[in-house]
């Protein structure tokens, strides 16, 4: 047989399987309710483990979604801001410790008993000691004061703590178990969970006792596919918005639109900055890297790389170069920047440091040290691998060589005090976005467990400012600070600072979106992107 025919017959093969897999997953019927609507799980987050708890992370922890079958204190409109969901106001005492907020009295579980304050008090008391994301250390208490009021009792002052009474979705407390719940979730959202297929699909439908605003889709299927499927499954017709993995952002498909979204993911290597002092993490993992740890080469991958070149090749344009790694924030601070794509530069910082190829090998050396380390990246996410691999590149023509290691995040948070990883910050939340991330550890703060400041950054001045910040009387007030820290005037996070990091593109969000499928005005936060689910409709 001809090898092209042999080869033809073959791709129609794979074809017609990956249309026949994607049917499975969806059910052989066919569904013509227009108000039936089918969708990928948000954000890369993949089938949530432990079911449709918030309190184990379901809608909340570094990407913020709607939970469906909750309500929430706050929500947040299409661009980010804050606005009341169960909460009817909110006030904060003068010593900025307790937070009292007043809750709708109308609104009912799915189980019929009326939400109450105590329902709150009982949600973030027990997600504070849940496994879940979301830190809530700060919170010494939350407690009831009657049925619509519930205080917060915070061990210190907190300016960012709104962002965690939005989207913890709020459980009933005499129907919870911790061990069934996410399986059989009560709640007062939008949608109840209809069927849950482990491993395929989940389907919502509407909940009519919902006290808001009724929504035109009456029933949600949410699949969980695997990134290699997305595309097929698209092409077959049976999903009506789905995530585009990033080779698919050339792709065009018949009755489907390639709708970018913004997003302040921003992605890039973390750098460690401590040298190799023989200091160890808790399980004996070594902190600490005689490379990464010499402010020139930090500065001169941050000055030498190509980020533009980066966005068009990675992301096919699909998003910007990023710097600081809250660029498109509120808070952002233009000084922290610097400006890129100057290779020669770059070169001299890394001569006049001491960094020389003396052995003509094309890596350079300082003291013995090769210019080289590592940098892991999970091997499931095609666009960690090109980043560290066109970053890798740009990186052998400075004189630095970046070793790719493809990596599960089991052996990767092993690595991350010693190593590069190809991290990622997805956040509009300051505490988790900056505070967290760039306040200094102290030798007991080494965990594998704790991937915030994964470089182990370490700035005293920082670190006052970052206090300050927390401290601050509104998150306006605190802004200042959040950007302050990035750059001090000498040091800071920022790449024109200290440069702990080598932040390089914010990636947005594609999705395939049916042509028939009005999904309102996008959000600005595209990893959340059915926060206004409410609002979508079919044309």
């Amino acid at each position: 047989m001809d090898n092209k025919i042999k080869y033809a017959i073959i791709a129609l093969a794979v074809i017609i399987i990956a249309i026949i897999a994607a049917s499975s997953m969806l059910g052989n019927s066919t569904d013509d309710d227009p108000t039936h609507i089918v969708i990928t799980v948000p954000g890369h987050t993949g089938e949530p483990e432990t079911g449709f708890n918030p309190l184990t992370g379901w809608g909340n922890g570094h990407l913020n979604f709607n939970p469906l079958v909750q309500s929430t204190l706050f929500g947040s409109d299409e661009n980010g801001s804050f606005v009341n969901d169960l909460a009817t106001n909110y006030t904060i005492s003068e010593d900025r410790l307790t937070w009292t907020v007043n809750i709708r009295d109308d609104v009912k579980f799915t189980n019929n008993e009326t939400l109450t304050a105590k329902d709150v008090a009982f949600t973030f008391n027990e997600a504070k000691v849940s496994d879940g994301e979301l830190d809530l250390t700060n919170l010494e208490e939350a407690k009831a004061v009657n049925d619509t009021t519930v205080e917060f009792k915070l061990k210190k002052p907190q300016s960012t703590f709104i962002y965690d009474l939005r989207y913890v979705g709020i459980v009933p407390e005499k129907d919870y178990n911790n061990e069934s719940y996410g399986a059989n979730p009560i709640g007062s959202g939008p949608y109840k969970l209809k069927q849950w297929d482990k491993g395929q699909q989940a389907i919502f439908e509407y909940n009519d006792q919902y006290y808001g605003k009724e929504p035109y889709f009456k029933q949600i299927t949410m699949v969980f596919p695997e990134e290699d499927n997305v595309l097929q499954m698209v092409k077959s017709g049976q999903i009506d918005v789905a995530e585009a993995p990033i080779s698919a952002y050339n792709e065009t498909v018949e009755g489907y639109k390639l709708v970018e979204f913004e997003s302040p993911r921003a992605q890039g290597f973390s750098l460690p900055y401590l040298p190799d002092t023989g200091l160890k993490t808790d399980n004996g993992n070594p902190v600490g890297n005689n490379v990464t740890s010499d402010p020139a080469i930090r500065k001169a991958l941050n000055i030498g790389i190509n980020r533009e070149a980066i966005v068009e090749s990675v992301y096919k344009g699909f998003g910007k170069a990023e710097y600081t790694g809250v660029d498109s924030l509120p808070f952002a601070n233009e000084q922290a920047k610097v400006t890129d794509n100057k290779p020669d530069e770059a070169k001299k910082i890394l001569e006049e440091a001491g960094w020389k190829d003396t052995d003509g090998d094309g890596i350079r050396e300082k003291d013995g040290v090769k210019a080289s380390f590592e940098v892991y990246y999970p091997p499931n996410k095609e666009d960690r691998q090109s980043l560290a691999t066109i970053i890798s590149e740009q990186a052998k023509d400075l004189g630095i060589e970046v070793v790719l290691k493809s990596a599960d995040w089991d052996t990767i948070y092993t690595k991350m005090y010693s190593q590069a990883v190809v991290m990622q910050q997805s956040s509009d939340n300051p505490y988790s976005a900056v505070y967290q991330q760039y306040l200094s550890k102290d030798k007991e703060g080494y965990l594998e467990s704790d991937y915030r400041n994964p470089n182990a950054y370490n700035n005293s001045e920082v670190d006052a400012i970052l206090e300050q910040g927390m401290q601050a009387g509104s998150l306006e007030d605190a802004n200042q600070y959040w950007s302050k820290a990035a750059y001090t005037g000498s040091g800071g996070f920022g790449p024109n600072g200290d440069a702990p990091w080598l932040w390089a593109a914010d990636n947005h969000f594609g999705y395939f979106v049916k042509d028939n499928v009005d999904m309102g005005t996008l959000s600005k936060l595209g990893q959340d992107y059915y926060c206004n689910i409410l609002d979508w409709k079919r044309k």
